[in-house]
C-alpha cells in the first residue's frame, strides 16, 4: 500500500490489506512510520508476521511501537552479538568507549572507513581514479559487518542480517549470505 513518510493514520491501507486475508505483511518503511503501522494493525485484528528492512532498525522502533512489535522480523546489515573476531574487537572497543554496543549505522560507517583506507593502499596513491578502481577492486574485504565484495555494478555484495523483535529487543536469528 502506498503512504507518505510522516503519515499517522494507516487504518484504511491496513483495513483493506486485511479484507485480502494476508500470511504476512511486508512494510519497508522506517522506524516511526513501521510502529505506527503495527500499532494500527493490532489494533484492527490484522494478526500477522510483518517483515521489513533496515529502516526499522532504531530502538524508537519499540519504544513507539512496544508489544504491537513483538514476533516482527526486518533484515539488516549487522548485529553486535555476530561476526568475525575483528568484528568482535570492533564491538568491544566500541562498548568501552560508548557504553553500548554500536548499531548498523556505526559498523557501516567504520567499515567504509576501512575499505577506503584499504583501497588508498591498494592504489598506492590518493589520486581519485585510482582510489575509484581499487574500491572496485574489492574483494572478500574482512570488515565489521562481514565480508564484502564491491560487484560489477559498484554495489557492495554481502550478508543479510535476520533479526527479530522479542522482548522488546532486537534478536538475531541468521546470516543469509548473497
Amino acid at each position: 500500500f502506498d503512504f507518505n513518510g510522516g503519515d499517522t493514520d494507516f487504518k484504511a491501507q491496513l483495513t483493506a490489506i486485511k479484507g485480502t486475508q494476508p500470511e504476512a505483511v511486508f512494510v519497508p518503511g522506517y522506524y516511526t512510520d513501521v510502529a505506527l503501522i503495527c500499532i494500527q494493525a493490532k489494533q484492527l485484528g490484522l494478526n500477522v508476521p510483518f517483515f521489513g528492512g533496515d529502516g526499522w532498525e532504531s530502538d524508537k522502533l519499540v519504544e513507539i511501537g512496544r508489544e504491537a512489535m513483538e514476533g516482527h522480523h526486518f533484515s539488516t546489515h549487522y548485529h553486535p552479538d555476530v561476526g568475525s573476531p575483528k568484528g568482535r574487537q570492533i564491538v568491544e572497543a566500541y562498548k568501552k568507549a560508548y557504553q553500548a554496543a554500536p548499531d548498523a549505522m556505526a559498523a557501516l560507517g567504520y567499515d567504509s572507513a576501512l575499505i577506503l583506507a584499504d583501497a588508498i593502499r591498494r592504489a598506492g596513491s590518493a589520486e581519485p581514479a585510482k582510489i575509484r578502481d581499487a574500491l572496485a577492486a574489492t574483494k572478500d574485504f574482512d570488515a565489521v559487518t562481514g565480508r564484502i565484495t564491491i560487484d560489477p555494478q559498484r554495489d557492495a555484495s554481502k550478508a543479510a542480517v535476520i533479526l527479530r523483535v522479542e522482548g522488546g529487543k532486537f534478536k538475531y536469528l541468521q546470516t543469509i549470505a548473497p
